[in-house]
């Protein structure tokens, strides 16, 4: 299940657009993502708790105030893809 889920969060963040990770140790996995137009960079960091069947998510604008909606419709994005890859 663990691999399972790490293989999956991989194939979720690389099956959008302008997306890089750029880190993978372990149980965690640190993504890039930048914005189409100005190009701003999103930190989305994932930590696999093996444990509880859990994965943990933050996602975080490095500038800004508002992103009108644009990182929470990535997250779930993200979510319906990893969901797909763990059936």
């Amino acid at each position: 299940e663990f691999s399972k889920a790490k293989n999956a969060i991989a194939e979720a963040v690389k099956s959008q657009d302008r997306a890089e990770i750029i880190s993978d140790n372990d149980n965690y996995i640190h993504a890039e993502f930048k914005s189409k137009l100005f190009r701003f960079t999103d930190d989305v960091e994932f930590l696999i708790d093996d444990k509880n069947k859990t994965v943990h998510i933050r996602s975080a604008s490095r500038v800004g105030y508002s992103d009108m909606g644009v990182n929470r419709k990535r997250m779930e994005s993200l979510r319906i893809v990893f969901n797909e890859k763990m059936k």
